[in-house]
């Protein structure tokens, strides 16, 4: 799972998995999906914030894990937003029965992040900065690849996995190296000639300042980069009066 301060919490293909017609209605009404996505998280952060900020010896918002309930509330914040706009514009009833509906869904949604607490991680790992790759001696099949890292701590647990850097080789073969954060204390490197087909290189984890040389077999039988840290433990967080 993300750490809430990794970056975006929910893409629009999570938004259209609720709502096949999202991206329909945005086009006819003109509205900036992306941007409510950024809002609404906007919004979250106000909330979790002042959630943290009612407990005694409150964790940073830093160490606060998307959780599912965490992120279902944020995919029906966000729709809420988009059909509140298309209702506004058109005073179309259909408009508002869907921005109604999802309104509940959020309330229901932060009813479960209370009930289960809010995750938190002990020691937070924060999304990888993309690798940088560059062109090394060795003899890898001609090609495209791509590579992503991700970050671990001292007990080994792993951050989300950083956006894909790609390289072309032709009779050669490449390095990765990457620059992290002092509470980093290794890193894993995921490998492949697609986004999509990327698995782990290295059989042991990476120092800090170490550089990885790919050697001429590329692995495709290790497993895939994660989305980031489970929580360390669950804080139970005080009631906050939801708008409507």
């Amino acid at each position: 799972m993300a750490l809430f301060t990794d970056g975006a919490i929910t893409s629009i293909e999570d938004l259209r998995g609720h709502d096949t017609q999202l991206l329909n209605v945005a086009t006819v009404e003109g509205i900036d999906v992306t941007r409510k996505l950024a809002l609404a998280q906007e919004e979250l952060w106000v909330e979790v914030a002042g959630m943290l900020g009612r407990l005694n010896a409150p964790p940073a918002i830093r160490q606060v894990v998307v959780t599912p309930p965490l992120k279902l509330w944020h995919i029906f914040r966000t729709l809420e937003m988009v059909y509140a706009d298309a209702y506004n514009s058109q005073l179309n009833d259909r408009y508002g029965g869907r921005r109604d509906e999802y309104h509940e869904k959020a309330k229901w949604a932060y009813n479960k992040v209370l009930q289960g607490g809010l995750g938190i991680a002990a020691d937070p790992v924060e999304q990888a900065a993309a690798p940088v790759m560059r062109v090394s001696a060795g003899g890898l099949a001609d090609g495209s690849y791509y590579a992503a890292i991700a970050w671990t701590n001292a007990t080994g647990e792993e951050g989300a996995s950083s956006t894909p850097a790609t390289i072309q080789v032709s009779g050669s073969s490449f390095a990765v190296q990457t620059t992290a954060p002092a509470n980093v204390k290794g890193w894993n490197v995921y490998c492949g000639t697609s986004p999509a087909a990327m698995t782990i290189q290295n059989p042991q984890t990476l120092a800090p300042g170490q550089t990885w040389v790919q050697p001429d077999t590329l692995s495709t039988t290790g497993r895939r980069a994660g989305s980031g840290q489970a929580p360390s433990y669950r804080v139970a967080v005080p009631r906050m009066i939801q708008r409507g």
